[in-house]
């Protein structure tokens, strides 16, 4: 499973920075062909000015809508580990003073509501990927399938869905013969 998560995190962290650089180039773009068109450029050497226009100097066309779709892919592809290592954002200021055995049981709770809640969500995300690509409905600027997005969300969700149903099993083991398999949860850094 921390194979599984970390690749995951590793994959989302490559789309997440080419979809920076993407992100970077696009306002380079656009930054230079307004100093293209301004009246000083114009002015001085129009003929330059003109050439690089028509190579295409500007934004990189579409590049909100693969920014779009990318990104809902990066956030579902850095859930995995982040589940695996408890990482997430919790408030114990009441149950840090309940017992050991009572915050037990809550870890199993909280363990098994959580994996109900992402399969759902993973369902529901295969549910709309599948309505998408019925009704052909694609990208405005690139044309591209916008079920290919969610199937690409989909493919981590899964992943997060596999994982969070391995915790709430490993959770149940824990409380069924007190022995720790999982941490409790990350501790922060201080």
């Amino acid at each position: 499973m921390e194979k599984a998560a970390r690749g995951f995190a590793v994959l989302g962290g490559m789309v997440l920075s080419g979809l920076i650089v993407l992100t970077c180039l696009s306002i380079l773009g656009r930054m230079l062909n307004n100093v293209l068109f301004s009246d000083a450029v114009q002015g001085l050497a129009p003929d330059l000015a003109a050439t690089l226009i028509a190579s295409g100097v500007g934004p990189i066309a579409g590049a909100y809508e693969i920014v779009e779709a990318g990104m809902a892919f990066v956030v579902f592809a850095f859930l995995p580990l982040c589940h695996l290592h408890g990482a997430h954002a919790s408030v114990d200021i009441f149950t840090s003073a309940l017992s050991d055995r009572t915050q037990t049981v809550l870890r199993v709770l909280t363990a098994l509501v959580f994996a109900a809640v992402v399969t759902v969500i993973t369902y529901e995300l295969a549910q709309g990927m599948m309505s998408k690509q019925a009704s052909g409905q694609t990208t405005f600027i690139l044309q591209f399938p916008v079920w290919w997005s969610y199937a690409a969300s989909l493919v981590a969700a899964t992943g997060w869905a596999v994982i969070a149903i391995y915790i709430a099993v490993a959770r149940v083991v824990e409380f069924a013969s007190g022995t720790p398999i999982l941490p409790e949860q990350a501790e922060p850094d201080r």
